[in-house]
């Protein structure tokens, strides 16, 4: 076999590609040990995700139902590490792109079992995840450090941490919000409501020194100061799970304000997600979207992620 010298890994949070494949998902997910570490996780941990995932499976199925009935996430990471790949070939880089998944396939163990079969002579692991958190960039990373010790693959790794304030991808953020502007038909930019919303992780991440919300909110400044946009903008959070204090505010509180305040043109941007999937199809897409309908927006748009 012809070695590569550089194996490049993207790491993505995987989503169900059938509705059949939604509980084992939400079970890979919730026993993740990177985000589910409490007192006596290593004997209950397992039996605790299974309850868990079986019991929102019926109320996540429906949810991919909605939305084509699986994941887009799959394909749309592909085709980003494919466009990766022509780059680098372009630039004159001898590698091979994978994708791996956290929660679904192509699962970690699968790939590093690909690398090591493919005769490389480094890796560098690259995290879809533009600012780090525990719950994403850490989880997958440490997960490759396992099943890399697991299988003896021991090749010389690099990690691109993260990328927050990127210029190349705070350009592309902001010519998506350019194209999404151009929706609101004959409305003055001062009268849209600019909401940047990010997936919310819990405080207590935070409090144990986890630069996500900080990276977030670079993010954001980089990308408005880019802009240059007359629109107000707010930052929320999203998608909170479970009784524990989340970052706030809340994308549905945030909206909800607006909407009380008369500011009735919203343009909602997710800014931790590189790709589509249930966060922004179903939780923005449809679920906010009715609940805004219902309080009287006139106009509500969401960026392309």
């Amino acid at each position: 076999m012809t070695s590569q010298s550089t194996a490049v890994i993207c790491f993505q949070l995987g989503g169900p590609d059938s509705l059949d494949a939604v509980e084992p998902f939400l079970y890979n997910l919730f026993s993740d040990p990177d985000i589910f570490d409490f007192p006596g996780s290593s004997l209950f941990g397992k039996p605790l995700a299974r309850w868990i995932s079986k019991n929102r499976a019926p109320h996540a199925t429906e949810h991919y139902a909605a939305i084509g009935g699986r994941s887009p996430i799959r394909e749309l990471t592909d085709r980003q590490a494919a466009a990766l790949q022509v780059s680098l070939h372009a630039a004159g880089a001898d590698a091979k792109v994978f994708v791996a998944m956290r929660y679904w396939h192509p699962m970690t163990d699968a790939v590093v079992q690909q690398v090591k079969q493919g005769g490389f002579t480094q890796i560098v692991l690259l995290p879809l995840y533009p600012q780090f958190s525990q719950s994403t960039t850490l989880s997958s990373v440490n997960e490759w450090r396992r099943q890399a010790m697991l299988s003896g693959l021991d090749v010389p790794t690099k990690l691109i941490c993260c990328y927050p304030n990127h210029p190349s991808m705070i350009d592309a953020v902001v010519a998506n919000i350019n194209q999404t502007y151009r929706r609101f038909s004959g409305v003055d930019p001062k009268d849209i409501e600019l909401v940047f919303s990010a997936h919310g992780v819990p405080l207590s991440y935070i409090k144990r020194g986890d630069p996500y919300q900080l990276q977030i909110e670079e993010t954001v400044r980089a990308v408005v100061a880019r802009g240059r946009w007359t629109s107000p903008h707010r930052l929320a959070y999203q998608s909170k799970v479970g009784p524990q204090k989340w970052l706030q505010p809340a994308l549905t509180d945030i909206v909800e304000e607006l909407l009380r305040q008369g500011r009735r043109r919203i343009l909602i941007v997710p800014i931790a997600f590189v790709t589509e999937h249930i966060e922004t199809l179903h939780e923005i897409n449809i679920e906010l979207r009715e609940e805004a309908e219902h309080l009287g927006v006139k106009q509500l748009e969401m960026m392309p992620a």
